[in-house]
């Protein structure tokens, strides 16, 4: 492809923020793989995004596409600060990492945490739903409070400012510049270090921070104080930082969709299909982090060259009709087996049981406890950056 036909996403201006979805509609008409100029760039970033569904899940499973960027001479900032995590590793580092991690992080632990989280969404919402009240941001009352203090929890973390908190993790996951994305790594990076550190030296079990300092695999396998450092850093900001999309994504489709919401108070079994088709329809993450071709190799017919980056479009993909039929349509009854919210292959999330039990939990209890739940003002104010996909506030009254 003519690097001079690159299509420049930034010439869309706030409305592709808005609302990316059409324009993924057109890139998937003219093919499956693009290469685009992203917007807000510190330089004329250039990069290939994969826009159909079926090449993205290929994308996704393909060994040529290493993450581990220092493959081809590439280190980003949060890697530079707090160390290698899985998302930036391949095997065998991936396989070693996932496998320490996921002794401590199985299914049986987030079953138990089923009822904290329940208790944790009915004080969130008892607060919200207080009389004298009747209008909230339902972001800062609880699609951002719920999954911060059950990863906190799960992780051991102190209790930490919220608000802090959270200025310091949307810097992260959607800088408004690079010198403000620099600092929030750093200072969580520090912190981290210390968390770490009073672990290692109070020896208290129970929490899986805690498990991780001690995890010891069956040859003496440890995680380093960096790789440490990494998985902590992934976990916390991946840990919530989707599932706070997921809430509000799934809140704002159904109030959009007063059909569907309909049905589902009528039928509250349908809550799981709510939250698979939000991950489908409206997923938390937009793109998928970067990965960087090894070896050359073809994409959907498009010649990617080694050392060349790409982009999975999590999103795009899971609005491509090949795949879904009437891909726009939100229809809590579809069947959204095979959407790509959370990857495919290797780097599939570990978190993925925990964000479909907060997402259930946390929509379903609203709708109980709400059942005036409407909208209340202007919802299109969507993150920056081309990551994540979720509201900065969601007013909502009742």
């Amino acid at each position: 492809m003519d690097r001079r036909q690159a299509v420049d996403l930034g010439e869309f201006g706030d409305a592709f923020r808005r609302d990316p979805h059409p324009v993924y509609a057109m890139l998937r008409e003219r093919g499956p793989v693009h290469r685009i100029r992203i917007p807000d760039a510190a330089e004329d970033y250039e990069t290939w995004l994969v826009v159909g569904y079926e090449e993205a899940r290929t994308a996704l499973a393909d060994p040529r596409l290493a993450k581990d960027g220092a493959k081809i001479g590439v280190m980003f900032v949060d890697q530079a600060l707090v160390g290698r995590y899985l998302l930036a590793t391949d095997p065998p580092q991936h396989t070693r990492l996932r496998s320490l991690v996921t002794r401590a992080f199985t299914m049986r632990r987030i079953e138990q945490l089923r009822p904290r989280v329940r208790r944790i969404t009915d004080e969130l919402l008892d607060e919200m739903l207080s009389p004298g009240g009747g209008r909230a941001d339902l972001i800062a009352a609880l699609a951002y409070p719920l999954p911060l203090t059950v990863i906190c929890e799960l992780l051991g973390v102190p209790e930490m400012d919220r608000t802090e908190f959270r200025k310091i993790s949307t810097q992260v996951v959607a800088p408004t510049d690079p010198e403000s994305e620099s600092e929030a790594i750093a200072r969580l990076g520090e912190y981290l270090t210390e968390l770490i550190e009073d672990k290692r030296r109070s020896g208290v079990t129970g929490d899986l921070l805690g498990e991780l300092v001690r995890t010891t695999a069956e040859d003496g396998d440890r995680l380093s104080p960096e790789e440490l450092r990494g998985m902590a850093f992934l976990l916390l900001i991946a840990g919530h930082e989707t599932t706070v999309n997921l809430i509000g994504n799934g809140v704002l489709a159904l109030l959009t969709h007063p059909d569907q919401l309909a049905a589902l108070r009528a039928d509250m079994s349908l809550i799981d299909g709510v939250v698979e088709e939000t991950l489908r329809w409206e997923g938390p993450v937009e793109n998928a982090t970067f990965r960087y071709a090894v070896e050359p190799l073809e994409i959907g017919g498009v010649r990617i060259e080694k050392g060349e980056h790409v982009m999975v479009g999590l999103t795009a993909a899971q609005r491509d009709g090949a795949r879904f039929p009437a891909p726009d349509r939100f229809d809590i009854r579809r069947d959204a087996r095979g959407h790509l919210a959370f990857g495919h292959g290797l780097h599939y999330c570990l978190g993925a049981p925990l964000a479909r039990l907060e997402g259930r939990t946390a929509i379903s209890s609203l709708l109980e406890r709400a059942p005036g739940l409407a909208l209340d003002g202007p919802h299109d104010e969507w993150l920056p950056g081309m990551l994540m996909r979720g509201l900065r506030t969601l007013p909502v009254r009742w």
